[in-house]
Parts: structure tokens; C-alpha cells; sequence
């Protein structure tokens, strides 16, 4: 067993019983204390991802007077979706690394290093030129997906034994990331639009190293030998090693001619064309495992449901992941953000979305725990039905925001931040009911040994969410202010018909599902 370089592992005469001293451990509120590393090592990798995803946009469409880029709205939205559904499929790989050639904790540590250095290019972009600025959006997501998805499975390594003990730690380990989510625009708002955009970046960045410096200093002690070790043995290392060296090869090659201007590079047509291939790519999938993956009976039920889950999961996501686009603009343009006449910066408003999750989550738990004892054990279906129909609502409250604006002549009209504060809560009361709940399904009911597979092909559905947010999110425009009832209508209107019609598929999925509760 070969430790991470430069980690302070403790000497490992017995790995039994050093992972049995790591997992018995309860001094971290009755958790393992590695759980205290992977929660404050994860809060500030999600501090510096949710601390400039909102600022890009805001960024991009500045002028350049302003030191902005000077885009416009449609190509920095289309930007954002990309960015945010890369970091989403990169996890796919960045697992498949870790368990087959670096092991989780080198990979996160890694994922880490790129994440730092990426915001690192972001931030000295002012100084260089706008294509250290891409370059470093490419390095945070090919830093986070080594990182994020591995720092959750040794969450779950920490747990051998399963049961409420692992629930309870993975709750704890969900609220480090939303409070990551909450702290991160207060900073990197309050100094992107005060005192200069690179210095928001900047600061993500500084963030991400404190994550690094938390993880290296008490991975040893806290971790001992687990996640130290890829699953496979040296021969198939060395041939993942050549793979994934040939394809950042290959990558490194189109980004370069990209950059130079060799290959030109409209982001909408590459959001909408990436839309269309994670669209066939599932389809694809899917196909595979009805025709030619050996399922009986049972498993092809269960995997009709996931099927069905996966597009209403899309279309919710199409709508939620708008917060760091249309909502976010709507919150610049036409938002009074003031306070006894103080205005705060666009992106503290991003914070209520995290604020919320961290207020309501006990709540939902309590709701469910206290129907299930009432004999009301509502299935994934109808609570998946109800988040469509509370974000639907949501979408509602944004058209009479607009109509406010319209009604009041448009230019330099302003509405009460209460509408955005609103919207955001009914999101979130949606992603509650959507989220967690969705993860759980697809463990559940996927086929037992394309669980992993499933799992990478469930987070598909939350990339395509991402693009489809991204190229609506950039038609909210003072220029186009008429446009925007029917932009926001058109939302509603497709997370109201979507909700309509699961949840009229609702019996008929609980029976072909009869022998498990989902």
C-alpha cells in the first residue's frame, strides 16, 4: 500500500484495525473525525465553485470599460451552462481515475492543486490576456471532477457498517457544502463588484487553498489507510495511466487551436450541440442495458423508472440552475437591492438559495419521517410531482415581477427583492423534494451491478439541466424587456405540464413497481 506522497500517514502495521480505529472513531459530534477533513476540505471547495459560477456571468457582460468582457448575454449564459455541466460529467472520469489509478485521496488532492491553479489564471487574466481566463474554467472542472466525486465515496468509506450512523454523517457532510454556498458570494460578491472582478476570483481561489492546506495536514491522522489504494492492481494502473494521458493530449491539442483561433467557438451552438449529445448519450445507455445488458423482468421495470425519473430530473434542473443566469441578471437589472440606503453587491442574493437548503432540510426530514408514521409513505414519483409543480410556482412569482417592471415603464423600474427571496425558497422546497430523493431512487432500483454506471448516468440529467438553463438564461435584457413575461410564462408552463404528467403516471409506475417501495 503506497501512501500519497508527502501525506502523514500513520505507520500501518495492521490495515484491519487501522480502519477499524478510523471508522469506530466518534469524536467529530459521534462521527469519525475524518469526517471533520472531508467537511471543511469540501466547504471550501464548494465556497470557491459557488463563489464565482454567479460572478462569470455578471463578468462577462460587463463592459469592457468595466473590465468586463463585453459578451453578450446569450454567449456568457451559454458559457456559464457549459461550464457548470462539464464540472457535472467530469466526475465520470475523475472517478474512473481514482479507482483505477491514482486512489480517492491523490485524486482529491489533485483535483484540488487544478481547482487552485485554475482560479489562479482566472484571477491573473486581467493581467494576461482573455484566454487564461478559459483556460482557467477548463482547470477547475477537470479539478473538480477528480475531486468531488471522490471525497464522497470515502464519506461513505467511513461507514462500512451502513445505517443511520452513515445517513446522519452524510447529512453533516451536505451541510459543509451548503454552507460553503452560503459564505461564498458575501466575499467574492462584496469584492468582484466593489473592487475588481479578479479579486471575487481571486478570492474563490484563496479559498480552495485552504481546503487544500485543511486535507494535507490531517488526511494522515484522520484517514489513516482509507482511500490510500486505486482497486485495481499495477498492469491496468499503467493502462488507465496511458488513457487518460493520451486523451488530456488529444484535449490539450483542441483547446490550444481553439485558443489561437484555429477552430472557431460559438458557445450557444456548442451548448446546444453538447445538449443533443448527453441527450443521445442517455438514450444510447438506456438502449444498452433494454437490449443487450441480460435484465430480467424486475430489473427492466426498475430501470423504465429511472428512465422516466431522468427527463422529469432534466427538466427540473432546466429550470433551478437559472439562479446564476436569468435570476442573476434579474437580480443586477432590475432588482432594488438597497437597505436603509445601502445597496448590496448582485451575488449576496445567491446566498439565500444555500440559507434555505440549511433551514429547511430538518424540516423535510422531520415531514417525511412524521407522514411515514402516519402510514402516508408518499413514492419518489409524487414527490418528484410536486417539485416541478413548486418550482412551476416559482417561475410564476418571476412573471409578476416582470409585469411590475413593465407596469412601471421599464427603464430604471425596480422591484422588492422579496420576489427573488421568494422564488429562490420555492426552488428550494422543490430540490428537497427532488434531490436527495432522487440519489436514493436510483440506488435503490438501479440493477445491482451497474449501480456505479447509473449513478454517473443519473448526474447526466443534472449536466443537461445545466445547458438548458444556460441557453435560456441569457435572454433576460433590459433590450428585450416585453420578451421576459413570456421567457419566465414559458418556464412555468413546461414545469406545470411536466408535473401534470408524472403525476399521472404515478399508479402506474407504483404498480409495475408493486415489490419495492420507490
Amino acid at each position: 500500500m503506497t501512501a500519497t506522497p508527502g501525506a502523514t500517514a500513520p505507520a500501518m502495521g495492521n490495515a484491519p484495525d487501522d480502519v477499524r480505529r478510523i471508522t469506530d472513531d466518534r469524536s467529530f459530534f459521534g462521527q469519525p473525525g475524518g469526517l471533520s477533513t472531508l467537511f471543511f476540505t469540501e466547504m471550501w471547495e464548494r465556497f470557491s465553485y459557488y463563489g464565482i459560477r454567479p460572478l462569470l456571468i455578471l463578468f462577462m457582460t460587463a463592459a469592457m470599460s468595466s473590465g468586463g468582457f463585453g459578451f453578450s448575454r446569450e454567449s456568457a449564459a451559454a458559457i456559464v451552462g457549459i461550464y457548470a455541466s462539464s464540472v457535472y460529467l467530469a466526475s465520470l472520469p475523475g472517478g474512473w481515475i481514482a479507482d483505477r489509478w491514482l486512489g480517492l485521496r491523490r485524486s482529491i488532492f489533485y483535483g484540488g492543486v487544478l481547482i487552485a491553479l485554475g482560479h489562479l489564471a482566472i484571477a491573473l487574466s486581467a493581467v494576461f490576456a482573455r484566454q487564461a481566463f478559459f483556460l482557467g474554467l477548463i482547470l477547475i472542472v477537470m479539478g473538480t471532477g477528480m475531486l468531488k466525486p471522490n471525497i464522497s465515496a470515502i464519506v461513505g468509506d467511513l461507514y462500512p457498517e451502513g445505517g443511520a450512523r452513515r445517513d446522519s454523517g452524510f447529512s453533516i457532510f451536505y451541510m459543509g457544502i451548503n454552507l460553503g454556498a452560503f459564505i461564498a458570494p458575501f466575499i467574492t460578491g462584496a469584492l468582484g463588484e466593489r473592487v475588481g472582478w479578479h479579486w471575487g476570483f481571486g478570492a474563490a481561489g484563496v479559498g480552495m487553498l485552504f481546503g487544500l492546506i485543511v486535507f494535507r495536514t490531517r488526511e494522515g491522522a484522520s484517514l489513516g489507510p482509507i482511500g490510500l489504494s486505486p482497486s485495481v492492481g499495477p498492469e491496468q494502473q499503467r493502462r488507465v495511466r496511458t488513457i487518460t494521458l493520451v486523451g488530456l493530449s488529444l484535449a490539450a491539442v483542441v483547446v490550444a487551436l481553439a485558443m489561437v483561433g484555429v477552430v472557431p467557438v460559438n458557445p450557444v451552438k456548442i451548448a446546444e450541440n453538447m445538449t443533443i449529445f448527453i441527450g443521445v448519450l442517455a438514450v444510447s445507455y438506456f438502449l444498452y442495458l433494454f437490449l443487450w445488458a441480460g435484465l430480467d423482468r424486475d430489473e427492466l421495470k426498475r430501470t423504465v423508472v429511472i428512465v422516466v425519473l431522468f427527463v422529469f430530473s432534466a427538466t427540473f434542473w432546466s429550470a433551478y440552475e437559472q439562479a446564476p443566469t436569468s435570476l442573476n441578471l434579474f437580480a443586477r437589472d432590475f432588482t432594488d437591492r438597497h437597505i436603509f440606503g445601502w445597496e448590496m453587491p448582485t451575488l449576496w442574493l445567491q446566498s439565500a438559495t444555500p440559507f434555505f437548503v440549511i433551514a429547511l432540510s430538518p424540516v423535510f426530514a422531520a415531514v417525511w419521517l412524521g407522514l411515514a408514521k402516519r402510514g402516508i409513505d408518499l413514492s419518489s414519483p409524487t414527490k418528484f410531482a410536486f417539485a416541478l409543480f413548486s418550482a412551476g410556482v416559482s417561475y410564476l412569482i418571476m412573471v409578476a415581477a416582470t409585469n411590475h417592471v413593465i407596469a412601471g415603464g421599464g427603464n430604471g423600474v425596480r422591484v422588492s427583492m422579496v420576489w427573488l427571496l421568494v422564488t429562490y425558497l420555492l426552488q428550494v422546497v422543490g430540490e428537497l423534494a427532488l434531490s436527495p430523493v432522487g440519489l436514493s431512487t436510483v440506488t435503490k432500483l438501479a440493477p445491482h451491478r451497474f449501480v456505479g454506471q447509473m449513478m454517473g448516468v443519473w448526474f447526466m440529467s443534472i449536466a443537461l439541466g445545466n445547458l438548458v438553463a444556460g441557453l435560456i438564461g441569457g435572454n433576460v435584457d433590459p433590450e428585450k424587456l416585453a420578451e421576459m413575461p413570456a421567457l419566465f410564462q414559458r418556464t412555468a408552463t413546461s414545469l406545470f405540464v411536466a408535473s401534470f404528467a408524472l403525476a399521472l403516471l404515478v399508479v402506474p409506475i407504483r404498480r409495475m413497481m408493486r415489490s419495492r417501495a420507490i
